[in-house]
């Protein structure tokens, strides 16, 4: 296995290297795959307008959708597949990385559909206006294939990574990430192509990436490959079954994903119905930047996922102890250090999004800093939660995932304004990821199936 893998032996490597090892591409990966998030928003703020801004805002939640249902598949085939792996079952794991990609795709493409047929209802559903719609609609219509295959680049992403490739899962983002900020670029300003044009950027770039994760795996990957499927009842029975289990190991990380998009939709009606288009665009310059905070959690927690779960299949559980120590130190210092910037240079990053004279942007600078406070809470919750879902205890881990993605930030956003006011709107998240927290922490030092306890 060492030989086939190229030096990455998950199973024997130092831990902190071998952490670093995987953490640094997939860092760069993923920050340059939220960069084709954040280019569109700076393009369309600064060459289109505040409304805009607002309208991919009220869009965005979409995507985030389709991301969550690629990270599920991804993420689960990654702790199936590495398990079995760590038992030395190549052929197990062959199979479960083809049932990743077409389970996910076969989500994906009625919900695509349905939504380029009904993008006005999408609109108003995601907390848009009438002023809104027309904007919305050009999104949604010319970014559905970038919705679509996103499934494609996600999914291969984890899998490259844990056939020992992180370099080039990096690749494959960081091509489609700077192809996207020049077509971006081009499509707003030279073309004037305005909204439509970032969308059709979005999808031309991720088709692009998808592209490289197909190349990988037509005779270039390590270890793991495709398998040839077979329609058999036993064999489609099997499929289900895999696949269920799939879901049940990453709909964790589905929660994490599309708690964004909950985070958005409430927000959106909430900053609407308080301080109107103007307050959408600001709170949208804090959906942009989320994210990027988000793929510093996920680079921590997906690096440490094929380590635990190979050790898993191996049964060394001081190698997973270790680990998860690690991972917890770099959620604390990059929480920390995230926080900081958010506070001290939000006039800044407010002036990327959003022109000078704006009303937007005076809210979003009075109001960014409270909510940055959340970024430590935030990136310590995903990371413990992802441990106990690399380790199969996916019980805990989507029970508290759903406590801090949809009823803690959602009650926050409806009561908190009425208690303290508009600032009450940017504390939302801060106060929902802090009680997240409480709760874990009771959970891990309370219950007997903690991680706390693992191995013991």
């Amino acid at each position: 296995m060492k030989d086939q893998r190229n030096a990455i032996d998950f199973g024997k490597m130092n831990i902190p290297k071998l952490f670093i090892t995987l953490f640094v591409p997939t860092l760069l990966g993923m920050l340059a795959g939220a960069l084709l998030n954040l280019a569109d928003g700076i393009f369309v703020g600064r060459g289109v307008g505040s409304d805009a801004l607002a309208a991919v805002n009220v869009a965005a939640p979409v995507f985030l959708i389709a991301s969550g249902v690629a990270l599920m598949f991804g993420s689960g085939a990654s702790v199936v597949a590495g398990i079995n792996l760590g038992k030395g079952d190549v052929k197990a794991a062959d199979i479960n990385i083809t049932q990743a990609f077409t389970a996910s795709l076969s989500v994906m493409i009625p919900v695509v559909v349905l939504i380029v047929a009904f993008p006005d209802f999408v609109c108003r559903f995601f907390g848009g206006s009438e002023k809104l719609a027309p904007y919305v609609k050009d999104y949604l219509t010319y970014t559905s294939v970038a919705i679509l295959m996103s499934c494609v680049l996600m999914v291969g992403i984890f899998v490259i990574r844990l056939d020992g490739s992180p370099k080039f899962a990096m690749a494959a983002n960081i091509v489609g990430a700077v192809l996207n900020i020049f077509l971006d670029w081009l499509m707003v300003f030279p073309l004037g192509l305005g909204v439509k044009g970032a969308a059709m950027a979005s999808s031309i770039s991720t088709l692009i990436g998808s592209g490289m994760i197909l190349w990988y795996f037509c005779g270039h990957s390590k270890t793991l490959k495709l398998y040839k499927p077979k329609f058999s009842r036993t064999a489609i029975y099997l499929t289900l079954r895999n696949c269920w289990y799939m879901v049940k190991l990453g709909f964790s990380t589905f929660v994490a994903e599309t708690s964004i998009s909950c985070l958005m939709i409430d927000g959106n009606y909430m900053f609407m119905s308080r301080l109107h288009e103007d307050g959408v665009a600001a709170f949208s310059v804090s959906c942009y930047l989320l994210p990027l905070i988000f793929m510093f959690s996920n680079a921590i927690a997906n690096s440490a996922l094929p380590i635990i779960s190979f050790n898993k299949g191996i049964g060394d559980f001081s190698r997973i102890r270790r680990t998860i120590k690690l991972s917890l130190l770099a959620a604390v210092g990059t929480g920390f250090a995230m926080t900081t910037v958010g506070i001290c240079f939000c006039p800044s990053l407010v002036s990327i999004f959003i022109d000078e004279g704006s009303g937007a942007k005076a809210i979003a600078v009075n109001g960014f800093p409270y909510f940055a406070t959340a970024f430590v809470f935030y990136i310590m919750n995903i990371v413990i939660i992802a441990c106990y879902q690399s380790l199969e205890k996916y019980k805990p881990a989507i029970i508290l995932m759903m406590l801090r993605g949809y009823v803690l930030m959602t009650l926050s956003f409806v009561f908190l304004p009425r208690l303290v006011g508009d600032v009450g709107l940017w504390l939302a998240v801060p106060v929902s990821e802090a009680l997240t927290f409480a709760l874990i922490l009771i959970y891990t030092l309370v219950s007997p199936d903690s991680i706390r306890r693992l191995g013991r």
